[in-house]
């Protein structure tokens, strides 16, 4: 049985964000809804890599990280909030898993993870959103999260099919 961790990373270097790179390329180009359609390519995912990266040495944001045998397999960036108000509030981005690494429960062990960083840094409730016709919304319920709204056709994928955003929230 290979060995799984998730760890929250608040620097990212150059070495694991190639890493991340490559890994967010591959999901969106095996159909992962993680802010794409496919095809992409890594000079595509860069910008919003760049982006998340920024937030991350901001403070505002961490990396989820799991690694499976110490290699990366997949993660997730959990947004921060910066109001005194909603410190208790985080939203969790771009959940992935390396295709190479589906179907091995490796989501469910990500997701913990997630769940463990935020609860050690204080969180109260999470909030995601996940792309309609996908049946996300079923995993993530598993984990207690509640749909408590939707956007009706905010996402494009392709010319005549748009999505419903969910958004769901789940108390730890």
């Amino acid at each position: 049985m290979p060995h799984a961790e998730v760890t929250a990373q608040s620097h990212v270097d150059q070495g694991l964000r190639a890493q991340l790179l490559a890994c967010w390329t591959d999901v969106a180009n095996a159909g992962g809804a993680v802010g794409f359609v496919a095809p992409v390519t890594a000079a595509d995912v860069e910008p919003l890599l760049a982006a998340v990266v920024d937030r991350v040495h901001e403070g505002r944001a961490l990396i989820a990280l799991l690694r499976v045998d110490g290699e990366v397999a997949g993660f997730a960036v959990l947004s921060l909030s910066l109001s005194p108000l909603r410190r208790h509030w985080a939203t969790v981005l771009r959940v992935q898993v390396h295709p190479s690494r589906q179907r091995q429960g490796l989501g469910r062990v990500l997701m913990s993870g997630v769940h463990d960083i935020a609860r050690a840094r204080g969180m109260e409730f999470l909030h995601l959103t996940v792309r309609g016709g996908t049946g996300l919304e079923a995993f993530y319920q598993g984990f207690g999260y509640q749909e408590f709204g939707r956007m009706p056709g905010a996402i494009r994928v392709a010319p005549g099919d748009d999505r419903d955003e969910l958004h769901l929230t789940c108390r730890l």
